[in-house]
């Protein structure tokens, strides 16, 4: 399965992510933002289940911003699971 989460306060604009049928986590792609980290972050959490990274990326801050790309990841895989 393919999400499309549209993105708010943050860089980035839009997280694209594929899911497994066992809720692993295929591929991320950002569009927008910090490439680099983006990218980083994208390979981290490919192969890791959708729980052990909504744990280990909600509530990241950017800076004085209230969130965080990887913070809106972890709302993305929220709104994954609950439509899964």
């Amino acid at each position: 399965m393919t999400y499309t989460y549209k993105t708010f306060g943050t860089c980035a604009q839009q997280i694209e992510i594929e899911i497994d049928e066992d809720e692993t986590i295929k591929n991320v792609k950002f569009l927008g933002g910090c490439n680099g980290n983006l990218q980083g972050i994208s390979k981290l959490v490919e192969g890791q289940k959708i729980d052990d990274v909504i744990d280990r990326l909600k509530g990241i801050k950017c800076g004085f911003k209230s969130t965080s790309c990887p913070d809106q990841l972890a709302l993305a895989l929220k709104e994954v699971k609950e439509n899964f």
